[in-house]
């Protein structure tokens, strides 16, 4: 009827018998709340550790919860009733979380806790509501169908405690879910984990498990289409290492095709230089070895018109002196020519720009500049300019810009010293969010790295233990007991000032 919205899960007035009871031998369990209440996804949420033969049905009677227990529970045992996010208010459905209800069959009930700190991996930002899942290690269930029973979820602050558990062995997970499971089933799912197993004789805390996407134990492919440019995309639900898409049918495809994979190597795009067929059985390959095969069939009405485009980055007609001009061809290049390539300043045509291919981006080139404020500048791509594999030419296309003067540029130059030289580093320049790496240099000795014409603001180091040495943060793999790459951040952000160098010592820590 008006007024603020209603935000405050309800609240227990009186639980029958109370909880927390010994030498329980009631029927049944009456749960009474200050407002009408219901149970979202009782199935899933709620859970009784340890199993019993027969499941928990809770039932719903306009303020109280009514839980009947099986006539099956075992003597001298603590049970406890987890509840999850499972209780809300009726109108709002605000939860009350990690509600669980003990009680024990014997005189004692099981006391011991296991506490710490779920954080993200990569951004070390602690992650709330995540669900951590401790399971005994003769019942290791996280990759079966069966849900694992003990389990809580993390505050805002991402702290996490179990209690009422009995001296055991168990493996402990962390896993935000996408489907609320209670199992690791899912490539977007992320995971943390422990290595070793926990011997729990004691109250346990300060467990730190860091969270990031898995890594599938099996490949599949997630997405395949052809467009109506003829260009042929899919996608993968994990990276490969040594990628390689056969044409089978018609087999002459596959000689002059043409393929570009993503820098994650997990989405690969084909072209062919004949766009006449009706079907194609096309096998995905791995270091040589099949993963999956597949046959894409043309509609009865689909047509393909090859599109040679080429896109720029002259957002508002502005050029930086740092991004400088980006050229996307939207297939395969196979040459440029660079006399059909017309960069004029202020009417006067100018040759000596920089014209080069970006490693980082395939079908990407960058065309660098000396450029100057208060000039009018036009870039002009004639036909045949760039030519693709298959007799393509793009269209001829022309655009006037002119320099941005509102981005101030400046210098920093990090004078980094590493603790050891046993594997590589990743020191990258990040913005204040954390979110946009700037820019990433390996390096494997201590030294200085010069980040030249930075737009002024402020920036942070992160550096990234390469391990592996292959340039980039790698995600944690739970099959392999694999923990993420190591990452530290400098903690304290920095302000680049426009037309100024400065100098900052970053010590990496062991």
């Amino acid at each position: 009827m008006g007024g603020p919205k209603d935000s405050i899960p309800p609240k227990i007035l009186k639980e029958t018998p109370p909880n927390l009871t010994r030498n329980f031998n009631a029927e049944k369990i009456v749960i009474e709340f200050d407002e009408y209440v219901k149970l979202n996804n009782a199935q899933k949420e709620v859970s009784v550790s340890p199993d019993v033969e027969q499941p928990i049905n809770p039932r719903v009677k306009r303020k109280t919860i009514e839980v009947a227990l099986p006539d099956s529970l075992e003597e001298n045992t603590t049970y406890t009733l987890n509840f999850g996010k499972a209780i809300g208010d009726f109108n709002e459905g605000n939860p009350i979380l990690n509600y669980s209800y003990v009680f024990s069959t014997g005189d004692v009930i099981d006391s011991l806790s296991i506490s710490g700190k779920v954080t993200n991996a990569l951004t070390k930002v602690n992650e709330k509501e995540v669900t951590v899942l401790l399971i005994p290690t003769r019942q290791d269930s996280i990759f079966g169908k069966r849900k694992a029973n003990i389990f809580t979820l993390t505050d805002t602050s991402g702290n996490f405690q179990l209690k009422n558990l009995r001296e055991d062995t168990y493996r402990i997970y962390a896993l935000k879910e996408e489907n609320n499971d209670r199992v690791y089933n899912a490539p977007g799912e992320y995971i943390g984990f422990l290595n070793d197993s926990i011997v729990l004789t004691g109250d346990t805390s300060g467990i730190l498990l860091e969270i990031s996407k898995g890594i599938p134990k099996d490949f599949r492919l997630l997405d395949r289409k052809i467009e109506s440019s003829g260009k042929i995309s899919f996608a993968f639900n994990k990276t490969l290492k040594n990628p390689d898409i056969v044409i089978a049918h018609p087999k002459e495809l596959d000689e002059t095709k043409q393929i570009t994979y993503n820098p994650t190597r997990d989405s690969a795009s084909v072209w062919l230089s004949d766009l006449t067929f009706d079907s194609l059985k096309v096998r995905i390959l791995d270091d040589g070895n099949m993963l999956d095969s597949v046959t894409m069939r043309r509609g009865r009405n689909e047509k393909y018109d090859r599109d040679f485009i080429i896109l720029d980055n002259l957002s508002g007609n502005k050029v930086t002196r740092v991004k400088h001009i980006q050229l996307s061809a939207g297939s395969p290049v196979q040459s440029i020519d660079r006399s059909k390539i017309v960069l004029t300043e202020d009417s006067i045509p100018r040759t000596n720009y920089q014209l080069a291919k970006d490693t980082t981006a395939p079908g990407k080139y960058i065309l660098r500049y000396n450029w100057r404020p208060k000039r009018n500048y036009q870039l002009t791509l004639e036909e045949g300019a760039f030519l693709g594999f298959f007799g393509d030419k793009n269209k001829p296309v022309s655009k006037s810009f002119t320099m941005n003067e509102t981005e101030n540029f400046g210098d920093i130059v990090l004078d980094v010293n590493l603790p050891d030289t046993n594997h590589q580093y990743l020191v990258q320049l990040i913005n204040e969010k954390m979110d946009f790496i700037h820019r990433s240099v390996p390096i494997r000795k201590s030294g200085k790295i010069p980040f030249r014409q930075f737009p002024g603001g402020k920036y942070t180091i992160r550096v990234v233990y390469d391990e592996n040495n292959n340039g980039e943060w790698d995600s944690g793999d739970v099959y392999q007991k694999r923990q993420p790459e190591r990452v530290w951040y400098l903690g304290r952000t920095f302000i680049i000032r426009a037309n100024w160098e400065q100098e900052e010592i970053i010590q990496v820590p062991e």
